[in-house]
């Protein structure tokens, strides 16, 4: 488990929004913010020697459990910004991860994450395999609410259908969280989407989706879950301005 010389409790890292990260109206896509995001978490896991690849002989990774985003604005094509992250808590099997995205210092993005550690074999939360005593822990928040649980009542409208591909697999062999994001924002107005009319959205990701599963979306007003074989893996709720 090696710990880079660099490694610090709070980590920040810049990142150039380019074309491929923009909708056609140039702004950062919604998904691409939350890739952002967890590529700058899945860094500062990397420098303190608790990342992925520190796991695997562990038979453990990280899985996002909940994820809320707060967005002022939205940076562009061009724009530079920069990823401030920190751990809130780390207990047992569970962590809170914080992160704040900046754009010519000023802070446009805040966002709270809960993370599981995740067995691979047992697929089952295990406690952290991996020492992590190095990390300060500060128990400062990035958003002006908490991340919960979404609300599931009255979601029972399926409003598409939808067969499991290759290209939303990631390397845990599950559905990246951010496809269900995109799948869902694929079927809202665009106008909402372009006008930058989203406020805030909250994720839960409940189970798994693997390889030719049959999945079903379902919505009721700004709310959506995804469900296999009436088993909800994942909800949205969506905040408008």
């Amino acid at each position: 488990m090696p710990i880079y010389p660099e490694f610090t409790s709070k980590f920040e890292q810049k990142h150039e929004i380019n074309f491929l990260h923009c909708y056609p109206n140039g702004y950062l896509k919604y998904t691409d913010l939350c890739n952002l995001l967890q590529l700058t978490a899945g860094k500062h896991a990397e420098l303190g020697g608790i990342s992925f690849k520190d796991m695997m002989p562990h038979n453990q990774t990280w899985v996002l459990s909940r994820m809320l985003v707060e967005i002022k604005k939205l940076p562009k094509w061009n724009d530079t910004v920069v990823v401030k992250t920190w751990i809130n808590s780390l207990e047992n099997s569970r962590s809170i991860r914080c992160l704040e995205m900046y754009l010519n210092d000023e802070k446009i993005v805040g966002c709270e994450t809960l993370w599981a550690i995740f067995n691979t074999k047992t697929r089952r939360p295990d406690a952290l395999a991996v020492a992590h005593e190095h990390f300060e822990k500060f128990p400062i928040k990035a958003t002006e609410s908490s991340v919960d649980k979404v609300n599931l009542q009255n979601i029972n409208k399926t409003i598409f259908e939808r067969e499991v591909h290759l290209s939303d697999l990631d390397v845990v062999n599950h559905v990246n969280n951010v496809k269900y994001l995109e799948w869902c924002l694929n079927l809202i107005n665009p106008k909402d989407v372009l006008n930058q009319k989203i406020s805030s959205f909250e994720m839960n990701f409940l189970k798994e989706l693997s390889l030719n599963d049959k999945a079903t979306i379902k919505q009721f007003e700004n709310s959506f879950s995804i469900s296999k074989e009436d088993k909800v893996c994942f909800a949205l709720q969506l905040n408008y301005k």
